[in-house]
């Protein structure tokens, strides 16, 4: 970009383009250290992040945001984007794995024995016995309205055998 672009552009569409910088500094300050890390981010963008976490001031913190959106305009926003939309794709990835495995305890607790084969077929490492028994005793549990454990055993054995553990 250079700056003859700059002068093509509306006042308003420089202005959005700042929000939307600053709105990405803010996506950036909720991620991990770790996720930060593996940006590879500016050391001045990286210290801006980690002190606003720090700032308990609304001003102040609107402050040191609207500094980040000043440092993101220096800075090459692509790499970043699809950088925060990969972690994002994966957070909805894991959720959507998570609903599948709940919905396959609630099928089995219920009493749908297809999805015990089906289980079964899917994962060919799947242990008959231990599925069976997990499954009787979540059933158990539901019939007389007790605290769910063997619910939540059945969920974790579940989610070994997606992760592939």
């Amino acid at each position: 970009m250079n700056m003859h672009d700059d002068l093509e552009k509306s006042r308003t569409q420089l202005k959005k383009e700042a929000t939307a910088l600053q709105k990405m500094g803010e996506k950036l300050v909720l991620l991990s250290d770790d996720q930060l890390d593996r940006m590879e981010l500016p050391t001045r963008l990286l210290e801006a992040i980690q002190s606003v976490r720090a700032i308990k001031s609304r001003g102040a913190r609107r402050r040191q945001m609207q500094y980040i959106g000043s440092l993101m305009r220096g800075v090459d926003a692509e790499p970043i984007e699809q950088a925060l939309l990969a972690i994002e794709q994966g957070a909805y990835g894991q959720a959507k794995t998570f609903h599948r495995i709940e919905a396959w305890r609630d099928q089995l607790v219920d009493g749908d024995d297809d999805r015990f084969q089906e289980i079964l077929d899917t994962f060919p490492d799947a242990d008959r016995r231990r599925l069976g028994q997990l499954v009787r005793s979540a059933r158990k549990e539901k019939e007389k309205n007790a605290p769910p454990k063997s619910a939540r055993n059945l969920f974790r054995y579940l989610n070994a055998l997606a992760a592939g553990k």
